[in-house]
């Protein structure tokens, strides 16, 4: 796709300078273990899962239409859960860049947020100690290729649960409902998803959900690199991490971005000069923790500390960690998603 010959030149970053800032202290840290950034690698099928099992959840998939629901919680261990106790250690998949979900705490060096406070009551439950995590950071854009690769045992990193993710991996019940919006400066004339959006640069993450309605309907907004998916690819409209949506917005090489609204709500507390455009999200989406395809004893699992998780009404785990990480940015949240399960 071509661009626009009256590209603005890089700039100074506008706002909240300390994303960049975050990002790079993040890198160099060593305590949390970076996968390899291999470029637009899609993974392969999963190593160990029997044919019939994907064959029959890939079935599922294409008939797929009501993909939040999961299988019944239980506390029964199994091969994968065997394995981890042996191991000592849950190995978790997370971002280290989100803000308020999963970001490395630039004072203590910590990994912090919502999604880290699940992972540590998954391995408090299969392990019996919060602590016992090896947190691995991984690109938006590598999510489902670490689970394909058994280089992590789950996923939970604001990944959305639907139809053609299920072809691939499997979910939870959903820990979070979000939906997608648009991000950009307030003197931005861009008024939501929507026409405003004509020839506009917008950048999205590489895999991602965001990506996925642009591609659906743009509105005439330019959102894919030249090369798009390939070793060429420049990787400044379509990025592996999300939060590279935001600095190139700051560098003012992009318009906007289009990213979920929980993500986009904390990265509009980090910079005051960029806000949510439009009064609510244009989809619908459920966040779930995920696995490798055919792990039905490990999601069972996780489904059963869902379960506990969200117990107790306004003094349940989900909501002290909602209220402690996210209430600020997404008030009014009363209650976690109810979780569906599968009657097959």
């Amino acid at each position: 796709m071509s661009r626009p010959k009256d590209r603005p030149g890089r700039g100074g970053l506008r706002g909240w300078g300390g994303v960049t800032g975050m990002a790079v202290a993040c890198a160099v840290t060593a305590a949390v273990t970076l996968l390899p950034l291999a470029h637009h690698d899609g993974g392969s099928a999963g190593a160990g899962t029997s044919g019939g099992v994907v064959t029959a959840d890939r079935t599922r998939a294409e008939a797929c239409t009501e993909p939040e629901a999961s299988l019944p919680a239980s506390g029964a261990d199994g091969p994968n859960i065997d394995r981890i106790k042996e191991r000592g250690k849950l190995i978790a998949g997370v971002d280290q860049n989100s803000f308020r979900w999963g970001y490395r705490n630039p004072e203590s060096g910590d990994l912090e947020g919502f999604d880290i406070d699940l992972v540590r009551a998954i391995a408090d439950d299969l392990l019996g100690d919060p602590d016992a995590v090896i947190f691995r950071a991984i690109p938006t854009n590598q999510r489902i290729a670490a689970l394909e690769n058994d280089r992590v045992d789950v996923v939970v990193r604001t990944m959305t649960i639907n139809c053609k993710r299920l072809e691939q991996v499997s979910f939870s019940t959903a820990y979070f409902q979000a939906g997608q919006q648009v991000l950009a400066p307030k003197d931005s004339p861009i008024t939501g998803y929507d026409s405003s959006l004509k020839g506009k640069r917008v950048c999205s993450a590489e895999g991602s959900t965001a990506y996925e309605a642009l591609e659906e309907k743009s509105f005439g907004a330019l959102y894919k690199d030249d090369f798009d998916g390939t070793e060429r690819d420049p990787d400044r409209l379509t990025v592996p991490n999300q939060l590279d949506c935001l600095v190139r917005l700051q560098l003012g090489e992009v318009d906007a971005v289009v990213t979920d609204n929980a993500l986009a709500a904390g990265q509009a507390a980090q910079d005051p000069a960029v806000e949510l455009k439009g009064k609510d999200p244009f989809t619908t989406e459920y966040y779930g923790v995920a696995a490798k395809k055919g792990s039905d004893d490990l999601v069972a699992r996780v489904n059963k500390v869902l379960v506990d998780y969200r117990a107790g009404g306004k003094d349940s785990a989900w909501m002290r960690s909602y209220e402690k990480w996210l209430a600020t940015g997404l008030p009014g949240i009363t209650a976690p998603p109810a979780p569906k399960y599968r009657t097959d």
